[in-house]
């Protein structure tokens, strides 16, 4: 069902916040490759803990911009934030699946494409995640009760559409995440839907975020008894640990489309989600 490709990279573990300091340890980076259910050959990139087994496995799907960073010293490699979320699982004993569904289909990114003109939307988006969900249930070293899903915008997105059991494929599925957890995710088409979870979710918000809204998921939250953070004083991609607020005025979707969108770092923010994600992941695999 795909294996781990030769590619082996060391990542320099140690991560710190309000709440927690991670001692510095090492981890190993491989290149993956596994089927989607839709029978596309998705690449991923895998993180293993080096400290003894892992305790469970995240599978963290990327936001429209894909899995890399096109610029800067990162430029072709993880991104800051799939970096920085992969040396803080990794720092706690958790393996991190980071599947790329843009580059086997032939995209580098979505965000400059209007979304009723993608070419990829969240019906791959959900098959990427239940065949992420079924390869990792099926190794060596997995464990079908110790899953998560974890994901960004698009990919906060994707965990909605990958958890939602009025679907189909979600519902046959023999595997299931213990908890989701979507940061900044568009709600207006679950909302409207009927979105009900397969699993525990958590979503975390903007306030201020103008490309996903934060009030259609405060109501789809509502309305399911799902656990929600709004952070205040945040736009979208508020846990980026790089940048500053800025407009992106080459995105045509969001509230005023045509007008661009807010996009930065709000550090306060960060430390408190992230700190509530561990809990989270922590509180999960206990039960």
């Amino acid at each position: 069902m795909g294996g781990r490709a030769g590619v082996k990279l060391a990542l320099a573990m140690g991560f710190a916040m309000g709440l927690a300091v991670v001692p510095a340890q090492a981890a190993e980076l491989q290149a993956v490759n596994f089927p989607s259910l839709d029978g596309t050959l998705l690449n991923g990139w895998l993180v293993q803990p080096s400290m003894g087994p892992a305790k469970g496995t995240v599978i963290a799907l990327h936001g429209c911009g894909g899995l890399y960073a096109t610029s800067g010293a990162r430029k072709g490699l993880l991104n800051a934030r799939h970096h920085a979320a992969a040396e803080m699982l990794a720092g706690q004993g958790y393996a991190v699946l980071f599947p790329d569904s843009l580059s086997p289909r032939g995209e580098r990114e979505l965000c400059t494409q209007k979304t009723s003109q993608r070419k990829i939307n969240q019906t791959q988006r959900r098959a990427d995640a239940l065949g992420a969900l079924a390869w990792v249930a099926a190794q060596p070293w997995g464990d079908a009760r110790h899953l998560a899903l974890l994901g960004w915008s698009h990919g906060g997105s994707a965990v909605l559409s990958a958890t939602d059991i009025t679907r189909a494929d979600v519902k046959a599925s023999a595997v299931r995440p213990a908890v989701a957890v979507a940061f900044y995710p568009g709600c207006s088409a679950p909302l409207k839907s009927g979105y009900q979870p397969s699993t525990r979710l958590v979503l975390m918000l903007g306030e201020k975020d103008d490309w996903t809204p934060p009030e259609p998921c405060v109501a789809l939250g509502k309305g399911i008894g799902a656990e929600v953070h709004l952070f205040p004083d945040s736009y979208h991609d508020f846990d980026n640990p790089s940048g500053s607020l800025r407009l992106r005025k080459d995105v045509p979707n969001g509230v005023n489309p045509g007008q661009g969108v807010h996009v930065g770092p709000n550090a306060a923010a960060r430390e408190k989600a992230y700190s509530r994600l561990l809990q989270v992941l922590n509180e999960s695999w206990r039960r």
